[in-house]
């Protein structure tokens, strides 16, 4: 820039001198004429100077990122705290407050930043996040909790590379509508790419008791979370007003700060309280008697199965002991029984005293029962099924459902030939579980359930398939045993609300080690179990046929939402690059 500079200086007397008519011009010098000729000559002779250089001499890459790290590590230490402060506003903390807080932060710390400033800032933000949120799977080992988080942080790069490019942006008060939309473009992205996506860390699951809880009723999670990420960025913006009214030449005049300010203010302000003016939809079109067994596990943690029968046995004799209390009148007889997701520690279809002792619970209490159990796919070799299996006490078992989403690296190792070599924990997941290709809508005695298995319940569309297919209410068969007492029950159950909120449904957890918990429409939590008791819940539940507005419009809020926060950072690109070029022209 210098030297173009002085090239333009030059060339302005010699351009005034010219237009001057009728005035004699001198004769160009022979010298000048000669350096000019001569300056590739010097450029190149310069560029070879520079190559023989010693390495030292030159700033190295090393050097280079030692300094920026130097640089950003106030920032980014920031960033870290805020990461941590956003990690304690999910269950088991559940101080939601802190999401508000979280997002206005990283807002604050990449305004005005380059992109690749911003990406670092969003990165150094969601490490600690992550590994607060996901803590609970130091039980398979902390590499694990460290590994996962590393990879989900990977989401936030593209986030706060994208709030400081459209930070920038015109028009400041869309900035925080345009920050809003970003949050859900990364919540869509993560919650399906790789493997179908890891969904935990939404905000929305941050807030399943806060007054944006019942948003969810309209447009499900993304429109909760994107509620959250609005109200954050507008404290965000409130904040940067209040900043610039320093008046004078270098600040926003005071009125029109404090103006920009009140009003960010007062929108957050709305939108937080718009969501205690949506009607929840309760009003129960029947009822249904149900009993939820839990059976306990012989010990928590990754070798909860014990001996075999242990788990399944555990489940027949509080059956057994639940139709003794009703046939004592002490308990009402339910219409249907419920016992979690693994019950059957053993295929019942391949082993006879599996097959016998279902049976005899069943038979026991004579309603129908819905089992959870691990049975071996029918024609391919080495597959388990994750299923909930409807058990009669006249006809034995009947319909089922298959889990369609399973864990990967939990429930089935992607690339299993080519990681068990480097990876050898993989070889504790000896079989792969087959995905299933259909809803869990189920008849179970007088009701019509939606079953949903284990960590399914985090996905949107997987709920929601089982509730538009006729489901009146939706249960959550889970095994829990392995992270018992980390925090994780406790994220899900959280979901569960949420789902019953977003669906108007009843939502019934039932666990073998804890929680299982009835949930009423509203989300309410009427009922729930201590983490590794053998307990039994009884209820009667409001079954419902009617459909929120959430169930109609499926997933299009969350695309329009995510596409509006991508075409926002496509035009501060294309903003930031007319600009370069313009000065560039200049």
């Amino acid at each position: 820039m210098q030297s173009g500079t002085e090239t333009n200086a030059e060339a302005g007397p010699r351009g005034a001198a010219e237009d001057r008519p009728g005035e004699q011009q001198p004769e160009p010098a022979a010298a000048p004429a000669t350096a000019d000729a001569e300056a590739p000559a010097r450029v190149a002779e310069a560029s070879a100077r520079d190559a023989a250089a010693p390495a030292e001499a030159r700033p190295g890459r090393m050097r280079r990122l030692a300094r920026l790290a130097r640089r950003e590590a106030r920032r980014s230490a920031i960033a870290a705290v805020f990461g941590l402060a956003l990690g304690l506003a999910f269950p088991p903390y559940g101080l939601w407050p802190l999401s508000l807080v979280s997002v206005a932060a990283l807002s604050l710390l990449t305004h005005g930043r380059t992109a690749r400033q911003g990406a670092w800032t969003g990165f150094a933000m969601a490490v600690p996040f992550f590994i607060v949120l996901l803590k609970w799977l130091h039980v398979v080992g902390w590499d694990a909790t460290v590994g996962l988080a590393l990879l989900q942080a990977l989401y936030f790069l593209p986030l706060g590379a994208a709030l400081a490019l459209t930070s920038r942006l015109p028009v400041a008060w869309l900035r925080p509508l345009w920050a809003a939309c970003l949050w859900i473009a990364e919540e869509w992205a993560r919650g399906r790419v790789p493997f179908g996506g890891f969904t935990w860390g939404r905000l929305a699951f941050a807030n399943t008791g806060s007054p944006f809880t019942p948003l969810a009723a309209l447009g499900g999670a993304p429109l909760v979370s994107f509620a959250v990420a609005l109200t954050g960025t507008l404290l965000a913006a409130a904040a940067l007003a209040l900043y610039g009214m320093r008046g004078g030449s270098g600040g926003i005049p005071r009125p029109r700060a404090a103006l920009a300010a009140g009003g960010s203010v007062a929108v957050a302000a709305a939108v937080t309280v718009a969501g205690l003016a949506v009607p929840i939809p309760t009003a129960a079109d029947d009822a249904v008697d149900i009993a939820i067994v839990q059976g306990n596990v012989q010990k928590p943690g990754m070798d909860f199965l014990g001996r075999p029968m242990k788990i399944l046995n555990n489940h027949v004799n509080a059956t057994i002991e639940l139709a003794k209390d009703v046939k004592a009148g002490r308990i009402k007889k339910p219409d249907l029984v419920i016992w979690p997701e693994n019950a059957s520690d053993l295929d019942p279809f391949q082993y006879r005293e599996a097959y016998a002792r279902i049976d005899e619970a069943v038979k026991a209490i004579d309603v129908p029962v819905l089992v959870g159990a691990l049975v071996d796919h029918p024609t391919k070799q080495g597959y388990v099924l994750n299923q909930g299996i409807v058990w009669d006490p006249k006809t034995g078992p009947g319909a089922s459902y298959t889990k369609q989403h399973p864990v990967p690296f939990g429930e089935y190792v992607p690339f299993r030939e080519q990681l068990s070599k480097v990876i050898t924990r993989f070889k504790r997941v000896p079989r792969d579980f087959y995905p299933g290709d259909h809803t869990g809508v189920l008849k179970v005695g007088p009701a019509r359930l939606g079953d949903v298995i284990c960590f399914e319940v985090a996905y949107d569309g997987i709920v929601r398939d089982t509730v538009n297919a006729g489901a009146r209410m939706i249960v959550v068969q889970t095994n829990n045993a392995t992270y018992g007492r980390t925090g994780q029950p406790e994220q899900q159950l959280a979901m569960g609300r949420l789902r019953a909120i977003e669906h108007g449904r009843t939502v019934v957890t039932a666990a073998t080690s804890g929680i299982s918990a009835v949930v009423a429409p509203d989300g309410t939590i009427e009922q729930r179990t201590k983490e590794f008791t053998q307990d039994v819940l009884t209820a009667r539940v409001p079954l419902r046929d009617g459909k929120t507005v959430a169930d109609r419009v499926g997933a299009t809020p969350e695309w329009v939402l995510a596409m509006v926060g991508v075409l926002s950072c496509a035009a501060a690109i294309m903003i930031g690059r007319r600009g370069r070029t313009d000065e560039k022209g200049q």
